[in-house]
């Protein structure tokens, strides 16, 4: 669950901020072809920046009410007249319509902001297929994953990056010039074949939540479905019991902290595998298989899914005694106790074991929440590498022990009632106690001193089987040279 990982650029390029050879860009004229959303943010946005907008518009009269009184709204000829920088504000579709202003296009730096609406929608990019328009001109990909909102309430309300591609390295500068001006961060990602990408970028949804969320899906299925028959279908076989009424509340309940305390251990099964994929090879520069490199990846996201189903866990436990039903066993107990006269039904045993339980639980909500605010970026970038390490992976390991302790208060003694197998089956907490006790046994023999030492030298860049030099001095006082294993 990395910080460093919100902190980097959408895609691992080079930013453009603070280059000397890029020019001030104060009182500059820039143009704007179109007069939808986003044209009329981008002016607002230039505006605010300091440069002076020509808006071109097929009908200016009645569009000019819309842009801000500092921006000029012209005809397109015109306004392509008055500047040699234009954003190019219109479908790719409607790219046909600019034909006419190709002979005034001729040397101009012209900057395609669009996006499509599927993911690889078209063979090439609408940069490219602009540039194809127009050959004449210098195509600049960029400000396509800026959203309209962003620029017109500026870029402390939103990603301050702004992806630009082309193939012309001095048209690049003089766009990036631009979106410092305007208070954002320029990013190179290189020639104009990286606009296919860059315009997939805005398509995305949540691309790094797809795994871990299909994770967190799966085993809810999976519990709510033994849940149910243990719950619902059991009761209503052997006992003729309808017991559906369970089934929005308390079975829910049930499921939702099996999903949470597998998805928290999760996290830190990776790094234990890729210890003792280390441990095995003796080396930490052998590449780890896909599949564990995505998921170590993942594990920030993971880690906030189970913090999500512990909150709904608690909202849940929360609301059991608002339930209709509820009350309807408190008053058949209270029947049953005055007919029984039973004057005092307080068991020990079971008050220690729910006061136990609520506390450790509480404990583990409060660290776990600390582990989710801790991964805010805001937050992140706030704590020193040291600090972030500790919260996120001592504190987290302490928040997985207080939760099987959560777990197995729950459970008390009741694993060896024969009552709680229902079908045979046993209780569901057994079988989240699987992952998460692997992850806490393997943590206890990695901090053995024998295998803590060699995971750390690994890990410091020594090699199993590798020959290192070494020197020695002799009698006579020179030195004599030879090899040895790092085995040794």
């Amino acid at each position: 669950m990395s910080g460093a990982d919100m902190a980097k650029p959408l895609l691992g390029h080079r930013s453009i901020e603070g280059d000397p050879s890029t020019p001030p860009a104060a009182g500059r004229t820039i143009g704007v072809l179109g007069s939808g959303d986003f044209a009329r943010s981008l002016a607002i946005r230039l505006v605010c920046s300091g440069f002076k907008v020509v808006v071109g518009s097929r009908n200016p009269k009645r569009k000019a009410s819309l842009f801000p009184s500092a921006a000029e709204v012209t005809f397109q000829a015109d306004a392509v007249k008055k500047t040699d920088v234009i954003f190019v504000a219109v479908f790719r579709e409607h790219y046909s319509t600019l034909c006419d202003l190709a002979d005034v296009l001729v040397g101009k730096i012209l900057v395609d902001v669009s996006n499509n609406t599927e993911i690889n929608h078209h063979k090439e990019s609408n940069a490219e297929h602009l540039a194809s328009l127009f050959p004449a001109c210098t195509v600049v990909k960029g400000f396509n994953v800026v959203s309209a909102w962003t620029l017109q309430s500026g870029a402390r309300d939103g990603n301050k990056q702004v992806l630009i591609c082309s193939d012309n390295q001095e048209a690049k500068h003089t766009v990036a010039e631009i979106a410092q001006a305007m208070g954002f961060t320029p990013v190179d990602m290189g020639c104009m074949s990286s606009a296919r990408e860059i315009e997939n970028i805005p398509l995305r949804l949540l691309p790094a939540w797809k795994i871990p969320i299909f994770l967190a899906l799966g085993l809810f299925l999976c519990f709510f479905t033994y849940n149910l028959i243990r719950q619902v279908i059991h009761p209503y076989i052997r006992e003729q019991k309808n017991k559906l009424y369970k089934i929005p509340i308390e079975v829910v309940n049930t499921t939702l902290p099996c999903v949470s305390y597998v998805m928290l251990s999760l996290v830190y099964l990776p790094g234990v595998l890729a210890a003792c994929l280390q441990l095995y090879y003796g080396t930490k520069y052998r590449r780890f298989p896909d599949w564990l490199d995505q998921w170590l990846q993942h594990r920030k996201q993971i880690g906030l899914l189970s913090f999500f189903c512990a909150a709904l866990h608690a909202v849940y436990s929360l609301c059991l005694p608002m339930r209709r039903s509820h009350r309807y066993q408190l008053i058949e107990t209270a029947v049953k106790q005055a007919v029984e006269k039973k004057m005092n039904i307080w068991v020990e045993e079971e008050v220690w074991r729910m006061e136990i339980y609520i506390s450790v639980g509480i404990i583990a909500l409060g660290l776990l929440s600390l582990l989710a605010i801790t991964s805010l970026p805001s937050i992140a970038n706030s704590l020193n590498w040291r600090e972030f390490s500790f919260i996120q992976s001592t504190l987290g390991f302490i928040a997985l022990v207080i939760s099987t302790l959560h777990t197995l208060t729950y459970g008390w003694s009741r694993a060896f009632d024969e009552n709680q197998y229902k079908f045979y089956l046993p209780p569901t907490y057994t079988l989240t106690l699987l992952v998460p006790c692997t992850v806490i046994l393997a943590k206890i023999i990695f901090n053995l001193p024998c295998i803590q030492q060699r995971l750390l030298r690994i890990r410091r860049g020594w090699e199993k089987g590798r020959y290192v030099k070494f020197v020695l001095p002799s009698a006579t006082g020179e030195y004599s040279s030879g090899e040895t294993s790092s085995n040794v």
